[in-house]
């Protein structure tokens, strides 16, 4: 059975994601910069896939086989790396 997100929320300091198999996890917004400097409306434009969650305008997915294993954005690791 895949765990997939059925709904996200926030707050100042998280977003709160509802998953199919009846939990909800909170991730630190610090974890991703796009999301922590976003505004409301641009928070709450998001789409679900079976697999995390995109927001279009922020160029930003995040996979719940991440949020499960607890890692934020990995855009900086990846290009320190480069």
């Amino acid at each position: 059975m895949t765990t997939s997100p059925k709904h996200v929320s926030f707050d100042a300091d998280s977003f709160w994601v509802e998953l199919s198999d009846g939990r909800t996890i909170g991730v630190p917004l610090a974890w991703f910069p796009r999301l922590l400097n976003a505004t409301p409306e641009q928070l709450a434009d998001y789409e679900l896939s079976p697999r995390g969650i995109h927001w279009d305008a922020l160029d930003e997915d995040i996979s719940i086989e991440g949020v499960l294993a607890g890692r934020g954005d990995q855009t900086r690791r990846r290009q320190a790396v480069a």
